[in-house]
């Protein structure tokens, strides 16, 4: 349920989304799309990009006031404002702003909660709107739905990592550094950085898994399509590991990669069956 760089997997094409469901899955992909381009694409300044994101808060407020706005990024939430029986507020669209007004100036994190708070805003917003969509409205299924959604945005993180260093952008929190033993200014020279890179995705790995239990909750063609999300984010999580967990190798999928994920997506469901409901994660 991740949304390039952090959208990637999002299954705004899918044949697996039913047709009527479209138009709100690809309002949702556009809005956060739109938003994390202005956060993160072109050579604008930092104030610019906070200026523009400003416009998009405006906007939202103007959309869920009922009062016109022509700012087009935030027009793709009025789908949301318009379709009432959703249940869908401007918190979720914030939320996603908030995380991408911190991107514009935040390149590191002190430890894994202030990394957990981050993708509660830059990526379990989208994951809650796809089950309001769909009609799931359960805390259980809201809880399951964060751990995937978060263990995804992970998983994103340590995939880009070289990317992201490039960009002066460092997400593994501060306090994982000083735990193996890692200089930070010689990450991802430093001879230790595989071993700490391992201990990331072990933590992202059992939070992905730890969401199956939402697959209980969804039917049809969506339930598939989750399983497959999650397969998605396993598959990037085996090529890491085969990569020896070496963030200068930045692992794709490929179309070769179809009869795994179907094996991927197979397990998923079959873990569901017994899945403990994760707990709350911040």
């Amino acid at each position: 349920m991740a949304v390039d760089n952090h959208y990637e997997n999002f299954p705004v094409a899918s044949w697996l989304i039913p047709r009527g469901k479209r138009p709100a899955v690809a309002a949702l992909y556009r809005f956060a799309r739109g938003a994390d381009d202005l956060a993160d694409e072109g050579d604008a300044s930092p104030a610019d990009r906070q200026s523009h994101l400003d416009d998009v808060l405006f906007g939202l407020d103007c959309i869920f006031s009922q009062v016109p706005t022509n700012n087009k990024i935030a027009s793709y939430a009025k789908y949301f404002k318009d379709k009432e029986d959703l249940g869908v507020s401007s918190a979720p669209f914030k939320a996603l702003v908030s995380a991408f007004r911190q991107d514009v100036e935040k390149t590191r994190y002190q430890d894994r909660a202030e990394l957990l708070d981050y993708a509660d805003r830059s990526a379990n917003p989208v994951g809650r709107v796809m089950l309001a969509i769909f009609g799931v409205k359960s805390a259980t299924a809201h809880r399951a739905s964060d751990a995937i959604c978060t263990a995804l945005q992970l998983i994103n993180f340590w995939q880009d990592a070289s990317v992201d260093i490039e960009k002066g952008r460092i997400y593994v929190p501060q306090s994982e550094f000083a735990k193996h033993c890692v200089d930070a200014i010689d990450f991802p020279s430093h001879p230790k950085h595989r071993e700490l890179m391992r201990a990331q995705y072990e933590h992202a790995e059992t939070m992905l898994w730890s969401g199956c239990s939402l697959l209980r909750e969804l039917n049809g063609r969506f339930r598939i399509e989750i399983a497959f999300t999650i397969a998605g984010g396993a598959r990037i999580l085996e090529k890491i590991e085969a990569n020896d967990y070496d963030v200068t190798k930045r692992p794709t999928l490929r179309w070769y990669d179809s009869a795994r994920l179907t094996w991927l997506a197979l397990k998923a469901l079959r873990m569901s069956k017994t899945a403990a409901i994760p707990p709350k994660l911040i």
